[in-house]
């Protein structure tokens, strides 16, 4: 169920990404919004080559500490993600005001929560196996 809650995580940021190119959120980005448009909106698009090379690299790694830590740091950054687009609104180039952008948006930073919190009572239960037996009685 973790993974499930995680992949859902991520693909939240990957379309929201998708949408965020229909928005033009290089706009909203203090480095990109000085450049040209062509240059800005390019630069938006194929920086997301190596960085999702990353995430992916680290989410998917096949040791799993650093899988479980990459996960982790994912699931907090869709949290303060969606608290940077919350504190947004009020910009006069932010677009994300549709149910779907909100919804990838603020539903990508629950599932965050939703995995930490996952993770969270998953460690207390193998630290605490008694507590399910305990719980069960």
């Amino acid at each position: 169920m973790k993974n499930l809650i995680f992949n859902l995580g991520l693909a939240t940021l990957c379309t929201h990404e998708l949408d965020a190119v229909t928005q033009s959120e290089w706009h909203l980005l203090h480095i990109l919004n000085r450049l040209p448009e062509q240059v800005a909106s390019n630069t938006f698009v194929f920086v997301y080559v190596p960085l999702f090379a990353i995430i992916f690299g680290l989410v998917f790694n096949e040791k799993p500490h650093i899988k479980q830590w990459s996960r982790i740091a994912f699931s907090i950054f869709l949290i303060i993600h969606a608290g940077l687009h919350k504190s947004l609104e009020s910009h006069p180039l932010y677009t994300f005001n549709s149910p779907m952008s909100q919804g990838l948006i603020y539903g990508g930073g629950l599932l965050g929560f939703t995995y930490l919190l996952a993770t969270y009572i998953s460690r207390q239960i193998k630290a605490h196996p008694s507590l399910i037996s305990q719980s069960l009685n």
